[in-house]
């Protein structure tokens, strides 16, 4: 056997445990999952059967379905918006060498330490009608998450305070790492402070913000915990996501069957929501090594 053929099965024994863990821990329950959303299974009733994909066609039909694609979408866009402007305005004001530096990136990540259950609880006693601190400064009697418009946008606010250091972390990381001379030779130039962000840091951090992007849409549109606890859906399904409706269809009403249907469905439409992030970033890469 020769050193090189010897070397590549070293190579693939030590990888052989890697592989193994992630077909088993991620791919078995990919697979088992489409399988059952192909069959009609209602263990209650002790009904199952294949169906093929009926449960996919009765999908396009489920108007509940549509409005948790409709709150995902919202959500999302609302909160990954603003979680990228806030987040780089703060990165851009710890990036400046301060002697107050230190203790506002440590205020800042506070809430990222904090468990999700455990920030929606906070957040749920803030947003009580009766009780709550933020109808107290306003002087209003607003129910924040039993009315249909004002639900959707607490959770938003929610989301934004507990992500939004994430955020800031990955583009503070970017910023640190532009070169100096860059902007040396701009002011040089008689650049402004304006032209100089616009021109050079925008550009520069534009592959940054695309990984954010990408990690906080992924992270968003699978959103759970934090929504189930503040509202568990309500009121009216406004803040029912399709993590939500899957967790109902499969734990609830036993539709084990359609409810992996769901939960199928939603995988698919967050890959193809990253495949536009991923071009994006690869052009932006090959764009900074010409």
């Amino acid at each position: 056997m020769s050193g090189r053929l010897r070397e590549t099965l070293s190579g693939y024994g030590l990888l052989a445990p890697a592989v193994t863990m992630v077909f088993l821990l991620a791919l078995v329950p990919v697979i088992s999952t489409v399988w059952l959303s192909l069959h009609n299974e209602l263990p209650i009733f002790a009904i199952s059967e294949f169906i093929g994909l009926e449960n996919f066609s009765f999908l396009l039909r489920d108007p509940r379905f549509w409005n948790a694609v409709g709150n995902t979408a919202y959500f999302v866009v609302g909160a990954v918006s603003i979680e990228l402007v806030l987040g780089l305005g703060i990165a851009l004001l710890l990036n400046r060498k301060s002697i107050m530096r230190g203790p506002l990136w440590a205020l800042v990540m506070i809430p990222w330490a904090v468990p999700n259950v455990v920030a929606a609880r906070f957040w749920e006693w803030i947003f009580n009608a009766d009780f709550g601190v933020l109808n107290y400064l306003f002087g209003a009697k607003i129910n924040w998450l039993g009315d249909p418009f004002w639900a959707i946008h607490s959770a938003i606010l929610a989301d934004v305070w507990k992500t939004t250091p994430f955020v800031v972390l990955l583009l503070l990381a970017g910023l640190q790492a532009m070169p100096e001379d860059v902007y040396r030779a701009a002011r040089v130039d008689g650049a402004g402070t304006w032209r100089i962000f616009w021109h050079i840091t925008l550009p520069l951090l534009r592959p940054i913000m695309l990984v954010v992007l990408l990690f906080r849409t992924l992270d968003s549109a699978r959103i759970f915990d934090l929504i189930f606890v503040l509202t568990g859906g309500g009121p009216a399904n406004r803040t029912e996501t399709l993590a939500i409706y899957a967790y109902k269809l499969l734990y609830r009403t036993l539709q084990f069957g359609y409810g992996s249907a769901v939960a199928v469905a939603t995988f698919v439409a967050i890959f193809l929501v990253t495949l536009p992030y991923l071009w994006l970033l690869r052009k932006s890469w090959r764009f900074q090594e010409r």
